[in-house]
């Protein structure tokens, strides 16, 4: 599945948008810069000036020249001159410099000719129905979570799934990211609102994050592979899969297993594995009940490279309509 033209083309349109919206930015604290203090236009002006006679050194021939260093003190001179005034009249020192939604590409979508990670982000935003994971993130953030339906061990459980999330959210995309998540345990206990939270906090960074229940990946993956008109689809499919910044795959254990879904998880989980790339699980299949259906290797994997988060307790989302009906009856 690849974008076309029409959709390739409203992601730039965004791109440029968003270079525009920092520019008129940038116009609009000039602006109220140098109507408070005059002197910020001078400087401005009188860098141009500089920059330009240091070019017209070097293209001269006389890069060591005594003009040509003059040009660059005054540069930096100017420069200096800048970050003290903002700073002396309550302004960070880089208010007047331009910037950026994505840093790393400077809103233009690519790096040394190749997609940045946003890039990627809004295609697969596009490609894919994410709809279950915007409605999750609607209601699941960490600093929304509450303890209110855990006690004992079950509250135990929770806090340190939580702890592992907020923690793998932390090092994600570093040397000390953890390759992967297991959520598994009882029905409804949040292991997919945690999925989300962690979506959530890794979409705003810009990366791509895939979702899918593991019943809708696997019919797709399905379709396509035994499609032998799809073959192309199958490969741009599974590279998608196999190279986001994070998949989720939730509720495992809800498709209909067979040797094609357990050779499909296997090869997924290892190529992810390969490319470093992160991933997050949830099933209510207890541990032994996983090995059993995907098979010792693919067990192998997730037991040797993925943090487990066993979680327990009552059915939140019982538990709610319960409260909800209480409250109408009253």
């Amino acid at each position: 599945m690849a974008l076309s033209r029409d959709q390739y083309d409203h992601i730039m349109r965004g791109y440029a948008q968003t270079r525009d919206r920092h520019l008129r930015l940038r116009q609009q604290r000039r602006e109220e810069v140098y109507l408070r203090v005059p002197a910020l236009r001078a400087l401005d002006e009188e860098v141009p000036t500089a920059a330009a006679d240091r070019l017209r050194a070097r293209l001269s021939g006389s890069s060591d020249s005594q003009q040509e260093d003059l040009a660059r003190r005054r540069v930096a001179d100017a420069a200096r001159r800048r970050r003290a005034l903002l700073k002396e009249n309550g302004w960070p020192e880089d208010y007047l410099e331009l910037t950026y939604d994505c840093p790393d590409c400077h809103d233009t979508g690519y790096i040394n000719g190749q997609k940045c990670h946003c890039l990627r982000s809004r295609e697969i935003a596009l490609l894919y129905d994410q709809s279950h994971l915007q409605a999750q993130m609607r209601e699941a953030r960490f600093d929304r979570l509450s303890e209110h339906y855990y006690e004992g061990e079950d509250l135990l459980n929770f806090r340190r799934a939580v702890q592992c999330s907020r923690q793998f959210v932390r090092s994600f995309g570093t040397e000390q990211a953890y390759p992967g998540l297991l959520f598994y345990g009882s029905t409804g206990v949040g292991k997919s609102s945690l999925s989300a939270c962690i979506a959530g906090e890794i979409l705003n960074r810009g990366s791509g994050v895939l979702y899918f229940s593991a019943a809708t990946l696997f019919d797709r993956l399905a379709g396509y592979g035994y499609n032998a008109g799809e073959r192309d689809e199958f490969r741009i499919f599974t590279g998608d899969l196999y190279t986001c910044d994070l998949l989720i795959i939730d509720d495992l254990g809800t498709e209909l297993t067979n040797q094609y879904v357990s050779a499909q998880l296997f090869a997924c989980l290892s190529e992810r594995l390969l490319r470093r790339k992160a991933t997050v699980i949830s099933t209510n299949l207890p541990l032994k009940e996983l090995q059993k259906r995907y098979s010792d290797r693919t067990f192998s994997r997730i037991l040797d490279s993925y943090l487990l988060c066993r979680m327990t307790g009552r059915d939140i989302r019982v538990l709610r309509r319960r409260e909800r009906s209480g409250r109408s009856g009253s």
